[in-house]
């Protein structure tokens, strides 16, 4: 089981002629609009009942997928996301800082780490990604151009699983804000649907904005 507190180790450098420093990272994913937007675009997604689950596997949402330079997204996001980050001859990060935006822990060991998809990839299907071809679910599940993907504590993560957010919100409270102005900005973006508790839940993050 992973650790669930607040852990900060010592990182331990590889040898410089095993790995290379990572380009200076932004630390974040590209922002979402603001909360004014997001209210906007907010009341104009489309509610509906959410569908089911028939159909769905994680493989018709292709990832992680070669990004050049011998790095796939997942990669990406690591390096995009931490501080300090070396990575090796593989793009494989080999050492950095990592703080996770949902709960505020650091850490500084990958394997600690998942790649959240803000809106997940089952919560996508039932909302009308079923009937996207295959190559805009490889587009959704590897966006780096809109605030879609988080270098996450894993666990944390895997407690969030499939839910929107009237069925589980980040346990920082600071973020939840910005997870609100994010998962409407990825629903927005890919015309995908909300239901109505989900809805609501939104319009409530917003307000503490």
């Amino acid at each position: 089981m992973k650790r669930t507190g607040i852990t900060v180790t010592a990182v331990t450098l590889f040898t410089a002629a095993l790995v290379a420093p990572a380009t200076a990272a932004e630390a974040a994913p590209p922002p979402p609009p603001d909360a004014s937007t997001a209210s906007q675009h907010l009341a104009g997604l489309t509610v509906q009942a959410e569908g089911s689950m028939d159909g769905y596997t994680r493989e018709k949402f292709p990832h992680w997928i070669d990004q050049g330079n011998n790095c796939n997204t997942r990669e990406v996001v690591l390096k995009r996301d931490g501080e300090n980050v070396q990575v090796n001859s593989e793009c494989q990060a080999v050492s950095g800082t990592w703080r996770s935006p949902y709960d505020g822990a650091v850490w500084t060991q990958r394997d600690d780490l998942d790649i959240d998809h803000m809106v997940p990839l089952a919560q996508a299907w039932r909302s009308g990604a079923n009937t996207w071809t295959t190559a805009r679910r490889r587009q959704f599940a590897n966006d780096l151009t809109s605030s879609q993907l988080w270098a996450v504590t894993d666990n944390v993560n895997q407690a969030k699983g499939d839910k929107d957010p009237a069925q589980w919100t980040p346990p920082l409270a600071s973020f939840r804000c910005m997870y609100a102005r994010s998962w409407i900005d990825v629903k927005y973006r890919y015309e995908l649907t909300v239901d109505s508790a989900e809805k609501t839940a939104l319009g409530r993050l917003l307000d503490t904005c």
